[in-house]
């Protein structure tokens, strides 16, 4: 079965590029929002709903046929924005489940879970998100979408995706009233395979992190 979206999209490219740049504007944005900590009470659902709408435009840029660059070389887009500030942030508003375990690839041979964190993921996804939308603000529309398109299998994609994971695994550990295994003790460092997670991580009732984060547990 064809898919609409991508006759569409080869059809008016133009419009293509206009609504997966609003997307990206909207998650810098929004995350930017989150990390000022004004409202800690929603920080984690208005996170799950920004990484999910991200999720849309990455899927859309997947589906896509390979977009070629208008040039050979990336233009020089100068230094790359800071993100240490906003990372620093998202850190400390999200400290009770910042770090969280993750396999990279599903599809290689079993591997040890490592730690991730959930900021650093955020200001991954944000720098590479920022680095194609230099491109389209200087008027460089293939050459942001080629970037975003890449960074989408490269990098980001995968990224966003497991953020998205451990961000419905937490909301759905505390709407079931579910216990957590606290691995924000961890060292990013650290291997978290299955002896590691048995001495290092305690437990801790959802409950217990509801409130703060803006969350509501079962009843």
């Amino acid at each position: 079965m064809s898919d609409p979206t991508l006759h569409a999209t080869a059809q008016d490219p133009g419009d293509f590029a206009v609504q997966i740049a609003d997307q990206v504007e909207s998650f810098l944005v929004a995350v930017t929002e989150v990390a000022k900590g004004d409202e800690p009470d929603s920080a984690v659902p208005f996170l799950l709903l920004e990484v999910s709408q991200l999720m849309l435009a990455g899927g859309r840029l997947g589906a896509h046929e390979d977009i070629v660059p208008d040039e050979r070389y990336e233009p020089d887009l100068g230094p790359e924005p800071d993100v240490d500030e906003l990372r620093e942030r998202l850190a400390r508003l999200l400290e009770p489940i910042d770090v969280y375990s993750e396999v990279f690839d599903p599809y290689e041979p079993r591997k040890a879970r490592v730690p991730a964190r959930i900021s650093d993921d955020l200001a991954d996804v944000i720098t590479d998100l920022r680095h194609g939308m230099a491109h389209y603000r200087a008027g460089r529309t293939t050459e942001a979408l080629w970037w975003w398109q890449f960074s989408y299998f490269s990098n980001w994609g995968s990224t966003a995706s497991a953020t998205l994971r451990a961000l419905q695994s937490l909301v759905a550990h505390v709407r079931l009233n579910q216990p957590l295994e606290e691995l924000n003790g961890l060292d990013t460092d650290q291997d978290l395979s299955e002896d590691a997670l048995e001495e290092e991580a305690g437990q801790v009732m959802a409950e217990e992190i509801a409130g703060p984060l803006g969350l509501r547990t079962a009843k």
